[in-house]
């Protein structure tokens, strides 16, 4: 059994930062990678960021440049670093683990998510 627990969302005007944190309790031997995804009113989840148990990232073309995954295993947590955040930046943001193999395919573990705003 996982438990995921996000924060770190917020109220930020665009062009702003803000950081973003998902820790787990417990965990399951065959997971090798962990992501965020966000939510929005009228849209389907998406994937924004995806880092692997050994290091590589990938991102959603919507963010790259502007936001950064990374990872303290050592506190089983992952972070997601949110630069010069646009108003289409606003969701509920969701972390998930999962297994990567040349793309990310999510576990059913997900957290309650942490609310993102970004005024124009």
């Amino acid at each position: 059994q996982v438990q995921l627990v996000e924060s770190g969302g917020g109220s930020v005007q665009a062009g702003g930062s803000l950081r973003l944190s998902c820790a787990a309790f417990g965990s399951i031997a065959s997971i090798n990678a962990k992501a965020w995804y966000r939510e929005s009113p009228g849209k389907e989840r998406e994937l924004v960021a995806v880092i692997t148990y050994g290091g590589r990232t990938e991102y959603a073309e919507s963010v790259k440049g502007r936001f950064t995954v990374s990872r303290d295993s050592a506190k089983n947590t992952i972070y997601l670093q949110m630069n010069n955040v646009k108003p289409e930046d606003t969701a509920v943001y969701y972390c998930n683990e999962g297994r990567y193999n040349a793309q990310y395919y999510p576990w059913g573990y997900w957290g309650q998510g942490t609310r993102v705003t970004v005024s124009p």
